[in-house]
This record gives structure tokens, sequence and C-alpha cells, in this order.
């Protein structure tokens, strides 16, 4: 007799249920209790508050109606008004502080005769904007309402109630305003809520001890043969439980010591199999994926977890869409549909085709699927920066070369007769000629140094010399052209500095910072050139004060035919190829060479080199 066995997680636990089952009917009941008990309790609380704000305003409009009729019945400057008034405004101070936050008598033309706020005296005799006063002054009726306060949120109650003359009098003389803080109210029914609540979680606690305890004597039989099928679930299969009972645990417990047998046998048959598959895949340099019908990974071999960066026994028993992350494109029945059909990945940098391939049984059933992965990324490189190369490349070629064949056709239509504008033509040809031969020459030059047959002839040299030969030669140039209006600041150590490097390529770097730094420079700008030592390196720097680099352009500034400012830059005659070099021959110098930049404040760019001494300065020794 065959039995399959799970594995139960933790909330399948017997033990766990009947824990969960009491601290539910517990937590029912205390909710049913607890909103019934809270919303009585608040309903009782918010009436009693009203109730009694409704007996003060009884009592006030009791008290105030003769001194309402001595108000009504005299002018204000007299004598009696003022009296009547000040007896109302005592009336009214009683009352203050006793829950309430503000109370007015108002008359019936909506004048305020008396307030109980000490500080607020000068609003009386003058007209009430009150909108509820007005219409409890119209309808005759009392008029209640519940509000937030705009400055501190509280919410307010507020009580506008008539004054007759007599209690069977149907004369108006007036109505008092009452408003009072009911949040208080609010606040102490949530002080009792979270007291109930923190009854009813200790209850609960308690609930979840005592219905552990009483769980765990019933669930211990089964404990044991969990444990049992646990060491048979990891391999020892010599397991024998004794059966000392002929109910359901004992016949669960002899059908397990069958299983026992019949698994140590097959799993003898299967592990010869799986030594053998184990040893094929260990040494494939693809990665292979095997699933169940499911689409469960059951067998994952170094290869592929590397691609996917996966740690191991991560995989096994997880679903081979979610580790693929391809969930959102296709589905199981659609690997079945397709029986075979390719797929490819993207991870970061990294491109992976994927490969299915179904697994069936005799009779034609889906028992799984095989996945291959093959890493394509430097094939995908490649054919990415052949197909960017040849691009930019043609774009490149093309510019010039237009320019070229129009000023050709122009001459070629006779504008060679003529003498001004002839040789204006040839220039721009000539112009556009050198511009070809440079990038060509660039494009060299990179090639050489891909292909790593580039020359380097290193020898030891003062980079502080060369430095300030090649700033030397840019002051000349700039002293010469009379459009260009630029300051070069020098910040250079005084000592000699060493490096093993070619002076001729380190000369050309220092040149294509140095040129674009004049090219993107705004006209009286300065330039700063700083040469210093830190630790064991010798750190350069030329900064402009130009419009900048955006900081999501940055990491492509060293990038073949980059630029930031497309138009200027060729018109200016630049390939985008200058800083490519620079970086590749830096780097070939052991050295490192980055940028910074502010977008509308300028740019430096730094090249670190190891030197052979350092000497470390004070900024004031600096040149």
């Amino acid at each position: 007799m065959n039995t399959k066995q799970n594995k139960m997680k933790w909330y399948q636990s017997i033990n766990i249920k009947i824990v969960f089952v009491i601290v539910v009917l517990i937590v029912f009941a205390l909710q049913i209790i607890g909103a019934n008990f809270i919303t009585e309790l608040e309903n009782q609380l918010l009436e009693s508050h009203k109730q009694d704000r409704q007996t003060q305003s009884d009592f006030i409009e009791t008290s105030a109606a003769p001194h309402m009729l001595a108000i009504q019945n005299n002018r204000q400057d007299s004598e009696e008004f003022l009296s009547a008034q000040s007896e109302i405004n005592a009336l009214l101070n009683d009352f203050s502080g006793r829950g309430n936050i503000s109370i007015q008598m108002i008359t019936p033309s909506l004048i305020i005769v008396g307030t109980s706020d000490r500080t607020e005296q000068a609003v009386n005799n003058q007209r009430s904007n009150d909108a509820e006063a007005r219409q409890a002054v119209l309808t005759a009726e009392t008029i209640t309402s519940e509000y937030r306060d705009a400055e501190t949120g509280d919410r307010r109650w507020k009580m506008v109630t008539p004054v007759y003359a007599e209690a069977e009098s149907d004369q108006l003389l007036g109505v008092v305003v009452l408003e009072s803080n009911i949040e208080t109210v609010y606040e102490q029914v949530k002080e009792i809520s979270f007291i109930f609540v923190q009854s009813s979680l200790l209850a609960i606690a308690i609930t979840i001890l005592l219905g552990y305890v009483l769980s765990r004597e019933i669930v211990t039989p089964i404990i044991a043969i969990q444990e049992s099928t646990k060491k048979i679930a990891d391999g020892d299969y010599s397991i024998n439980l004794q059966n000392d009972s002929q109910d359901e645990i004992g016949q669960l417990t002899a059908s397990i010591n069958e299983l026992a047998l019949d698994v140590s046998s097959a799993q003898e048959s299967i592990d010869q199999e799986r030594r053998r598959l184990d040893r094929v895949l260990i040494h494939m340099s693809d990665g292979v994926i095997a699933t169940d019908r499911v689409g469960k990974i059951t067998i994952i071999n170094d290869a592929a977890r590397e691609i996917l960066s996966l740690s191991k026994g991560h995989a096994e028993g997880q679903a081979i869409l979610d580790i693929l992350d391809l969930n959102e494109e296709i589905s199981m029945s659609d690997l079945y549909k397709e029986k075979g059909e390719d797929h490819k990945l993207s991870i970061g940098e990294r491109f992976i085709d994927l490969k299915f391939s179904i697994i069936e049984s005799e009779m034609g059933f889906i028992q799984g699927i095989v996945c291959v992965l093959h890493d394509v990324t430097e094939a995908e490189n490649i054919e990415r920066d052949r197909k960017s190369f040849v691009s930019n490349v043609s774009h490149e070629l093309r510019t010039p070369l237009t320019s070229m064949r129009s000023y050709v056709e122009a001459l070629n239509d006779g504008a060679w007769k003529d003498e001004k504008i002839a040789p204006q033509f040839l220039s721009v040809i000539q112009n556009e000629t050198n511009r070809m031969i440079r990038m060509v020459s660039d494009l060299l030059q990179l090639s050489r140094m891909d292909a790593g047959t580039e020359d380097f002839e290193k020898e030891l040299i003062d980079l502080r010399a060369l430095f300030n030969f090649v700033l030397d030669r840019f002051d000349m140039m700039i002293q010469s052209d009379e459009s260009k209006n630029f300051v070069i600041a020098r910040k250079i150590i005084p000592d000699q500095v060493w490096i093993e490097a070619d002076q001729d390529r380190m000369a050309q770097v220092l040149d294509n910072i140095l040129s674009n730094a004049i090219k993107y420079s705004p006209d009286g700008g300065t330039i700063t050139a700083s040469l210093s030592l830190k630790d064991d390196d010798v750190l350069l720097s030329i900064r402009d004060e130009g419009m900048g680099i955006p900081k999501e352009e940055l990491p492509r500034v060293f990038s073949r035919f980059y630029r930031v400012d497309k138009a200027r830059s060729r018109a200016m005659g630049g390939t985008g190829l200058g800083l490519a070099i620079s970086k590749d021959v830096v780097v070939e110098h052991g050295g490192k060479i980055w940028v910074r930049s502010v977008l509308n404040q300028g740019t430096t760019f730094f090249v670190s080199l190891p030197c052979e001494q350092l000497e470390v300065l004070e900024e004031d020794d600096w040149a």
C-alpha cells in the first residue's frame, strides 16, 4: 500500500488550528461585545452632555428673561438697560468654564447684549453674524449643530435656545447661544475603548496560552508520527513505528512503515539515475532547469544558478516563471502549447536565450519542462556596438561629405569664377576634409588601442613641466586670437612630479581636455588648471565655467561620438572621440579619469596617475 505525504506547513498543524479556532471565537465575541458597548457608551455620554447643556440653557433662559425684558423696554444708554446687561453678563460668567466655551445672549434684532468671555466684552451691543442665531429668531425654535473648530480641530456642540417673556408667552425676548467642547466626550470614549482593547488583547493572549496547552495534549501522538515521517523524508528509511492501537492513528502508523520500505527501494534507483544526470549537468557551460508538470523547479545546474545569480538551494521548489521573471509575458499553458518556443531574458546587462522543451511520458502526458539558458551577452554587445559604430561613423562622415558635395556642386556650376566666393568655398572643403582626416586618424588610434597594437613609448617625464608647456601653448593661442577672451589660472605645485608615461600621448590627453574647456567656456571665463599630489598619485584637474553637463549625461561623457551640444561641437570641428581616446590613454598608463559637473556652472575633469615620488605640500606653496 503506497501513500503520499505532503510537507505540512506550520499553519496546517492541528495544534495551530485548535488554537486558531478558539482565538477566532474569542475575538469574534469580543468584537460584538466591544462594538455594542462602545457605541452605546458613546451615545449615552453624548446624550448626557447635551442634556446638561440643555439644563444650563433652560436655567439661563429662565434667569435672563426679566433682564432681557428690561433691555427690550429701555434704551441702550439708560440706567435700566445697563443694569440689566450687567446682570446678564454676570449670569453668563457664572456658567463659563463648566464645559462651555462660549455663551452669548442675543436680542431678536441680533444685537449681542451679553457674553461669558470676559476678554470679548467689546462684542456687547454689536450685531451678531451667527447664522444659527438668525435662524432661531426667525423660527422661534431651538437650533443645535455639531462642527469642528477650524483652529484646533476639536468637535464643538452648539445650541441656540429662544428666550420668552414667560413660560407660556409668545413674546420672543432673544436667544441664548451656548457652545461647548464635545471633544472631551469623544476623548473619554477613546480612552475607554483603549482600555477595552488592552483587556481584550490580554484575554486573547491568555486564551492562546491555554489553547496551546490543551491542543498539545491532543496532538502529541500525531507529533511522534510527524517526526518519523521527517526522518523518512531526510532519507532514513529504517523507521519502524510502534503500532499499539487500531484506530485511525494506528492505521496511519502501519501505512508509514510500509511507505518507508517502498520509498527505500525506489530511492536507490532514483539516486543512481540522478548521479549520472548530475555529472552531465555539472560539466555543461549552459544553464539547465527542469520542472515538474506544474512548473516547480526540480533540477537546476550551477551554470543556471550563476546566470540567474541564485544561491544554492534557493531555486528548487520555486515556480520557473517566478525565477525567470516571465509571469507577465507567458504562462505555463502557453509553454505547453508552444512546445519548444524560444524566448529572450534580460538580466541587468546580460542577455540570455531561453530554449524550452516539453517532457512527455510514453502515453503523451506532460511531465514537465526543460529550459536551457544560453548567455548571448557578448554576441549581443558586439552586435549593438557594431550597429552603433556603423551608425555613428556613417552620420559623422555624411555630414562633412554632404557639405563638401554642396560646395563642389556650387563650384562646378560656376562659382569657381567668382574670386571672392571660390576661396571661401575651397576653404570650407579643406576644413571638412581635415575634419574627416582627424576623425579617421582618431578611429584608427582607437582601433589600435582596442586591438592592443598601439605602441606606447613610455619614459620617465616631468608631468609638471609637460603640463606647463601645454598651458603655455594654449596661452599663446588665446593671446594671438583676438576673438578669444579667456584666462587660464594655474594652481601647480612647485616641485617636479615624475611619472612613467608616453609624453606625446599624455600631451594629447591634456590637449583634448583643454580644447573642450575652451570650446565650452563663455567669453571672459576663467579656466583653472591644477596639479597636486595625493597619497601615491598625482592629481591633475582642469575646470571651466561653461554650460556644464546634465547629471544624467555624465556616464556617457567618455563614450565614442558623444557630445553634450552636438551642433556646437560640429561647428567647432569636434569628432566626439577625443575624450574616449583620453580615457584609453589614461587607463593604459594605470590611471583614472573622471568628471564632475554642475549645470550652468561649469565642468571639472580629473586625471589621476601613479607617480614615482611624492611630496605633500601646503596650498600656500603653489605657483
